[in-house]
């Protein structure tokens, strides 16, 4: 009714003016003319069947958020160009963003996907099958990511139960006892006295479960990279964290993962999903004699030649405040693309059960514009209109996040379906399918992102925050008064409100776009197809690894958010495993919370070499136009099948412009 009503009311002339924005809307889907629509998400085919079908939805209802939902201050926002909301097609509807899958729980119980029920797994190849299942049925119930914070502790006791069988087995086999027999207690791997008592026995239980364990791993990355969810438009977006489970089963689970990804798929291709995260602890895998010590190794091994795993800080401060050693649960983990929700103002200061509800971004470079020095305007800064034109947007974008707050805690139990009916979000079981889940929602976060602080600095002074101290200070200043004001409204409003280092994935071209188009080029500002990542030093900046990871390392304890950075290794990082792990270790070192390496891979589909190619594979010699060269490279924390088909311009231009880092 209310779109009926507003074209009754309107003029003729607005009426055929909403009327061709629609209609072009649809003509550029269907032509596949404009490709910064198709690729804004580079896990979607935008120019397939499925992903134009998605696209028609999802132009569609951006629009009418536009136009009759979303607050007046918000749409006006967005017209400046300083605020972006992302996800804007689920606005209307109150979907939530991305959430941190209680694995433990749904394997310990089981669960209904809507079309039957699944009862507990009694092995480990059984319940790694379920965890793709689950993260399937959970995708469908958000717009987000899907992430397993602690998948190690998760699936250790479902080693356990294939060890157990295992070993019973072997008993009868090796007839070294009864299977029947009390062996006084469960069955572990960690039993000492059993590998004493039943040598046999133990070995090929210990042997079956490892190859059991290792194809369990397998299967699970296949799934993950070839299932499909939202009307079969895009592969789940998922994530897995582990590293820190020191149990026998855990290791294995832990060693299997990256055994398999380091295998590659069917054909040895790197796997795009799912994004896999080592989360390194002092104290667990960070030095020789650490139970896990040889983990991290193999870890950073794997990264070396798959991108995968990125590195988890949980020594870094901000994550230390709510860790408790007894309880994974409150270990720091992500989100791949980097979002973070550890704390909680009402008190589930852990993580699985949980997640992000929507954020807003600002658009930094604007405002520097408005108020600095590159337009020729001035000659000194005016910081003082530049803050108070901050306070005004973030105003804004606080007040949408608060709206579209309203809308997702309106929502009845019913909407996200598997997620509330199978407590996904903790304590959703609890509700009834027409009960409203705000009461839930507020454990999630609110968040307020930014982009280009690079260019906002030298937009106001000149330089970038990378050139000069001076600026530098000034720069750090910006995000911590933004992380102040976050905290404060948190207290306002009585929500977790945070700040996010943006990862600007469909959003890395737009802000420039129609700066450029306002502005003209501006030199150092507005003269590329982006805008540089949240605080990162530009890709384009010539510095050195621990330079650039010594600047950007404070930023990560203001983003309470999230945040990652990531430096490009100069050559081949497969073949220097050894300066790959020193970088590492200097990131978590000076308190980076997310870290990865970005190195180039790319795959000749004529002969199957993975390495450095350029325009002739060096393995079969063939050329580029001749054969697909399947160049592989990472966007905001995951990695997407290949940046020239799958980028956006703007992001393929970034990628153009990435300078090596020197060790």
């Amino acid at each position: 009714m209310a779109l009926l009503n507003h074209f009754t009311t309107n003029t003729d002339n607005a009426k055929e003016s909403m009327l061709e924005e629609v209609i072009k809307l649809g003509e550029e889907i269907v032509a596949s003319s404009n490709l910064e629509v198709l690729r804004e998400n580079a896990n979607l085919n935008g120019e397939s069947f499925s992903g134009k079908m998605s696209k028609f939805g999802s132009e569609y209802a951006k629009w009418y958020a536009n136009h009759f939902v979303m607050p007046p201050r918000l749409v006006q926002a967005i017209q400046d160009n300083v605020v972006y909301v992302h996800d804007l097609d689920q606005y209307a509807i109150g979907t939530t963003n991305c959430i941190f899958i209680p694995f433990a729980k749904l394997l310990r119980e089981g669960f209904n996907t809507g079309n039957g029920s699944v009862r507990p797994p009694n092995s480990i190849m059984t319940a790694m099958a379920l965890v793709a299942i689950i993260f399937q049925s959970q995708q469908n119930s958000q717009y987000g990511g899907v992430s397993a914070n602690m998948l190690d502790f998760d699936l250790a006791p479902y080693v356990a139960k294939s060890f157990a069988k295992y070993f019973r087995k072997g008993l009868e086999y090796m007839e070294e006892s009864d299977p029947a027999a009390d062996l006084g207690g469960e069955v572990t791997m960690s039993r000492s006295d059993l590998r004493e008592r039943f040598p046999r026995a133990f070995r090929y239980a210990l042997k079956e479960t490892e190859s059991e364990t290792l194809q369990g791993a397998e299967s699970l990355i296949h799934n993950l990279n070839t299932m499909s969810s939202r009307a079969g438009g895009q592969i789940p977006f998922t994530s897995i964290n582990y590293g820190t489970c020191t149990s026998p089963e855990g290791q294995l689970v832990i060693r299997s993962l990256l055994t398999a990804t380091m295998r590659g798929l069917g054909s040895g291709e790197t796997p795009i999903f799912p994004i896999q995260i080592f989360k390194c602890k002092q104290g667990v895998n960070q030095n020789p004699g650490e139970p896990n010590y040889e983990l991290f190794l193999m870890a950073a091994e794997c990264s070396a030649k798959r991108l995968y795993p990125n590195f988890a800080n949980l020594d870094a401060p901000l994550n230390l405040v709510h860790y408790d050693p007894q309880n994974p649960d409150t270990e720091f983990a992500t989100m791949g693309c980097r979002t973070r929700v550890l704390s909680d103002r009402f008190g589930r200061n852990r993580l699985s059960g949980k997640g992000n509800l929507s954020f807003n971004t600002l658009n930094l470079v604007k405002l520097g514009l408005e108020h600095g020095i590159a337009l020729g305007r001035r000659k000194e800064a005016d910081e003082r209109g530049f803050y108070r034109e901050l306070n005004h947007y973030m105003d804004i974008a606080l007040e949408g996040l608060l709206h579209r707050f309203q809308i997702q805690s309106a929502q009845k139990a019913k909407a996200s379906d598997f997620m509330m009916r199978e407590g996904v979000w903790e304590g959703g079981e609890q509700l009834g399918p027409d009960d409203a889940v705000g009461d839930l929602l507020k454990h999630g976060s609110l968040s307020i992102g930014f982009i280009g602080l690079a260019e906002c600095m030298k937009a106001m002074y000149g330089k970038h925050h990378g050139e000069d101290e001076a600026v530098y200070k000034k720069a750090y200043d910006l995000i911590a008064y933004m992380r102040d004001y976050c905290d404060r409204m948190s207290e306002v409003h009585n929500l977790n409100i945070t700040l996010f280092a943006t990862p600007a994935e469909g959003l890395s071209g737009k802000f420039t776009k129609r700066d450029r188009a306002f502005y003209g080029t501006v030199p150092g500002v507005v003269e590329r197809e982006y805008y540089t990542n949240s605080f990162h030093i530009p890709v384009y900046y010539k510095l050195s690894a621990a330079k650039k990871i010594e600047l950007e390392a404070p930023f990560h304890g203001l983003c309470n958010a999230g945040a990652i950075s990531y430096i490009e290794l100069n050559g081949n990082a497969r073949s220097n495993p050894a300066a790959f792990l020193k970088i590492v270790q200097y990131a978590l070192s000076q308190q980076v919370s997310y870290f990865s390496i970005n190195h180039p891979i790319d795959r000749c589909s004529a002969c199957g070499f993975e390495g450095i190619i350029g325009a002739n594979c060096p393995s079969c010699g063939s050329h580029e136009n001749d054969v697909h060269i399947r160049r592989l490279r990472r966007v905001t924390g995951y990695l997407t099948g290949d940046f020239q088909t799958r980028f956006n311009a703007a992001k393929q231009a970034e990628v153009r412009d990435r300078v090596k880092h020197d060790a």
